[in-house]
């Protein structure tokens, strides 16, 4: 057996629909807009792309916007949102994320995009059943059974890390 740790990357932008996606890119927008001020005082560039491009440390927009979201992750319980089990329920464990702008226009609240990389607690891989894993989550039996999940591998979901 091996101990694996997976990452979902969670893309949210206008046209995301979940109550949660939308507050999470109200959130971020708000506080994007703040931000890009204080590196861009004359408004000289619209997109995140031109301030990359062209002011110093202006990189540094994607941590400073980070504390904006971590209310609407703290919803989410230590689950990764979108990944359910074959039973339906959310159940993948997570503590590290990475929050990121990949693009915005200060002219364009349409144009803000940003995505959560959420990477998962280490879980202990069993099998792969056609394009679905059996894991085990809490390595601690239960009453000499070992609890398992199952799911099926998605887009945007990868193994981030393995181990054996």
């Amino acid at each position: 057996m091996k101990t694996i740790r997976l990452i979902y990357r969670k893309l949210i932008d206008a046209s995301n629909t979940k109550p949660w996606d939308q507050m999470l890119f109200e959130g971020s927008w708000y506080e994007y807009l703040l931000q890009a001020q204080t590196f861009n005082p004359e408004k000289k560039y619209n997109t995140f792309a031109e301030l990359i491009d062209n002011v110093p440390n202006a990189d540094r927009i994607h941590f400073l916007v980070t504390p904006a979201i971590i209310g609407y992750l703290k919803q989410l319980n230590g689950r990764v949102p979108d990944i359910t089990n074959n039973i339906g329920k959310t159940f993948l464990p997570f503590k590290i994320f990475k929050f990121e702008i990949v693009n915005s226009d200060i002219t364009d609240k349409k144009k803000h995009q940003v995505a959560v990389n959420f990477i998962s607690e280490p879980l202990t891989w069993h099998d792969t059943i056609s394009n679905q894993l059996l894991v085990t989550i809490n390595n601690e039996p239960d009453n000499g059974e070992t609890l398992t999940e199952m799911f099926s591998m998605q887009p945007f979901l990868s193994i981030y890390s393995i181990q054996s």
